[in-house]
């Protein structure tokens, strides 16, 4: 585990040895926080500027895309029947590969294969192939839920897969696994008995389980990718769940704190920065929490710096630029807050849908709607609107950045954008 310090406002993050600066070969970014390096982004696009290429794909998924060493990585639930109405077959679940430069598919492979008779239920917002791929050296690793996890090299081959893990997802899947040292983690938080799973990267076997402690909340499910952190020298995965956040000690998954709070169904990925975990407590009342990460046991009471009720999101996760947190609500409410004291500065009403994450590069901001519009703000304590960009093609997944071009999913196609096309 290496770690980066990529920009003087990051105080901290634990970044792993995943690819070159460029890359962005996990879900929110090599730092995990939505920020990229990358300069001569494009400042907007459409259907006929911005493309380099366009690549229709198959089957559903929105798994956002993985780029390293100039491929872009995804996974599809891919109907065995293309014929058949949705929901009455089989899904072979598939990891595949493009060129990044031109949008060649490299390879496809099927892991796993989902019975249509006894598939679980989806939220209309999710799909079987909801998890982005994580990409480390010559190592890929892709997670579908309770139907398994995988490693394969990057050139396609299968070194491992497991379905051991068994648990009853509610709306579907949608936590990413991260790598942390030779452990493989994602959470597992269905409608029952809640857990944080490590599998052995190199095997696929389970290393450690931690169950969610206390007395499980009426609604135990959730979809959160875990961040991990580093504290006075320490690493941290911290994993919030239905009802509280935990940090676990990535050795054996023992806690090292938690904290309570009254959400579920929790989707925004934990950011870390000036110190504090920020993390949206998603479902009913979302609010966002401020946590100070150097506490043991249950610090729910001493440990949370700040909270807000107003603005915070269910589904896109954090940014931090700077001094300021942005937090982009569903219904499409921008507010920015004080990252040290949740101060608000401003909230705007910017329309749209989102579950896409905002990502910052480049000196902007990129919001993407569902609706597959969008706009860039600069940021800062004001809003300031740039640009509006984007083409009508539903798009809930996130953006890849790398190799001066944003990459993005619609529900049909991947995308390759560049500045000057």
């Amino acid at each position: 585990m290496k770690h980066f310090f990529a920009l003087f406002w990051i105080v901290a993050t634990l970044a792993p040895a995943l690819a070159t600066a460029e890359d962005w070969p996990a879900f929110r970014g090599p730092q995990g926080n939505g920020i990229s390096t990358e300069s001569s982004l494009p400042p907007r696009w459409d259907e006929t500027t911005g493309v380099v290429w366009r690549k229709e794909l198959a089957g559903k998924g929105w798994s956002s895309p993985s780029l390293a060493a100039g491929k872009i990585y995804l996974t599809s639930a891919v109907p065995v029947d293309p014929e058949a109405e949705e929901g009455k077959t089989n899904l072979s679940l598939r990891a595949l590969c493009l060129d990044a430069s031109k949008g060649d598919l490299l390879w496809d492979v099927e892991l796993f294969l989902q019975d249509a008779a006894d598939a679980p239920k989806i939220h209309s917002k999710n799909s079987h192939a909801s998890p982005t791929p994580w990409v480390d050296g010559e190592r890929v690793f892709v997670h579908f839920g309770h139907m398994g996890t995988a490693c394969l090299t990057t050139a396609g081959k299968v070194l491992w897969k497991t379905q051991e893990l068994s648990y009853q997802p509610v709306h579907g899947n949608g936590c990413s696994p991260i790598l942390v040292g030779d452990v493989l983690v994602f959470s597992c938080d269905g409608g029952k008995d809640p857990f944080v799973a490590a599998l052995d990267a190199n095997t696929g076997n389970l290393r450690w389980k931690y169950l969610r402690p206390g007395d499980p909340p009426p609604k135990t499910f959730a979809f959160c990718t875990p961040t991990a952190i580093t504290v006075n020298g320490k690493v941290q995965i911290v994993s919030p769940g239905a009802g509280s956040v935990s940090a676990l000690d990535p050795a054996d998954g023992s806690e090292i704190w938690r904290v309570a709070h009254p959400g579920y169904s929790v989707i925004p990925k934990p950011l870390f920065a000036h110190g504090l975990v920020y993390i949206s407590t998603s479902y009913d009342a979302a609010q966002i929490m401020a946590i100070r990460p150097d506490g043991t046991g249950d610090v729910t009471e001493t440990h949370v710096a700040w909270t807000a009720k107003r603005g915070a999101p269910h589904t896109p996760s954090l940014l931090v630029i700077g001094d300021e947190l942005y937090a982009l609500a569903d219904r499409g409410l921008l507010t920015c807050l004080d990252a040290r004291t949740g101060d608000q500065h401003y909230q705007e009403r910017i329309g749209g849908n989102y579950s896409s994450s905002p990502v910052f590069g480049d000196g902007r901001i990129y919001i993407q709607s569902e609706e597959g519009t969008g706009i860039t703000v600069k940021p800062g304590k004001e809003f300031v609107k740039l640009d509006d960009l984007g083409f009508k093609e539903r798009t809930l997944s996130s953006y890849a950045v790398g190799s001066g071009a944003i990459f993005v999913r619609t529900e049909k196609a991947l995308y390759r954008l560049e500045a000057g096309k």
